[in-house]
């Protein structure tokens, strides 16, 4: 498997690096433990080491792992994979860091199990809050401090799309957020909290809501939230039940109105927003094998459910898993936490 030959890989260079400096070098552990003072340690250039899947670094000053990140990996935004390949080792002068510079769990493989990726999906924000569909601000904000101070990491839609299509390392405790419906709350309430954490959510509207009354977004809201980070998927016009028939409607009318709710709901979001839309949330969570298929047709290559459970990168696109978030504690919310899955894969 690919991480066994990148352990492998690794542990050989470390090796190497032993007897070439004479030192005993590890990947995830500082070198100032074996010097009395920090004038005592040698004077090496930062860049100790680098091939074609790794670096092994000296942190200097006023160094972070976004800057390493974005000099290394491209992407400052990644600089997560730094952190986690040296947990333990403080980001401090003098230390030694090994910096990855290819993929591996890509999938979230490991010998013991595998990972998966819980998606949190919330309605309705209030002050207070009557309904089950609705989260209150104050609780809202709690669960998100939550996942920022247990080292939880919110990704994209499009990451989770490349983790599913086993084309990207996602962090090791990532979750995704969902706001649905088109709520106006998702602007200015969630919208702070989010940003103040530096979380994104995927927002999925149903188009016929988007302002219709004072209690919905409007498309000048959802321009500025995309903008900032945040991703727009469909919820259908309407809000309907995709499995359901109307009454006295025959099969072709009821393929051609379904039809309708997918399609021209992407329609309108892409000319709105200038996007491919290419996410869908079924209304109420309800799908069939037709409406699976009519979802593939109109050029949709995620869909979500709110069947609960986290998402393996083995799952089918066009039927995710979603935890709605609906009981007001907080140990029902770390209860949808689960990022891994034990199984021994030996």
């Amino acid at each position: 498997m690919n991480w066994v030959k990148a352990a492998f890989v690794r542990a050989s260079l470390r090796v190497l690096f032993f007897v070439g400096c004479g030192l005993l070098l590890s990947a995830c552990a500082s070198l100032s433990g074996f010097f009395e003072t920090q004038e005592d340690i040698p004077d090496v250039r930062p860049l100790v080491f680098q091939s074609e899947d790794l670096v092994v670094y000296r942190v200097r000053a006023g160094e972070t792992a976004e800057g390493l990140a974005e000099r290394f990996l491209k992407d400052k935004s990644r600089a997560w994979i730094i952190e986690e390949e040296n947990e333990g080792v403080p980001f401090e002068e003098g230390n030694f860091i090994v910096i990855p510079l290819t993929e591996k769990r890509t999938g979230g493989l490991a010998p013991e199990g595998y990972q998966t990726v819980p998606i949190l999906c919330y309605h309705r924000l209030a002050e207070r809050c009557e309904s089950a569909l609705c989260m209150t601000k104050l609780l809202f904000e709690e669960q998100m401090r939550y996942l920022k101070e247990n080292d939880y990491r919110v990704i994209s839609m499009v990451e989770l799309q490349d983790f599913l299509a086993y084309r990207r390392r996602i962090p090791r405790k990532a979750v995704v957020i969902n706001l649905d419906d088109g709520y106006r709350s998702a602007y200015e309430i969630a919208y702070p909290i989010l940003k103040k954490y530096n979380y994104k959510a995927c927002l999925f509207i149903y188009t016929d809501f988007i302002g219709a009354s004072s209690n919905s977004l409007t498309w000048e809201q959802l321009r500025e939230m995309k903008e900032d980070g945040f991703e727009v998927g469909s919820h259908s016009l309407s809000h309907c039940d995709l499995t359901k028939k109307k009454q006295g409607e025959d099969d072709h009318r009821y393929i051609k109105r379904i039809r309708e709710e997918l399609i021209r709901s992407k329609e309108i979001i892409d000319r709105k927003l200038n996007q491919d839309t290419t996410y869908f949330a079924f209304p109420y969570g309800d799908y069939n094998q037709l409406v699976l298929s009519l979802c593939e047709e109109a050029g949709y290559k995620t869909a979500l459910s709110v069947n609960r459970g986290g998402n393996p990168f083995f799952s089918d696109p066009l039927a995710l898993r979603r935890d709605q978030i609906l009981r007001k504690d907080m140990e029902s919310f770390i209860d949808t936490l689960n990022t891994f899955f034990d199984l021994s894969l030996r």
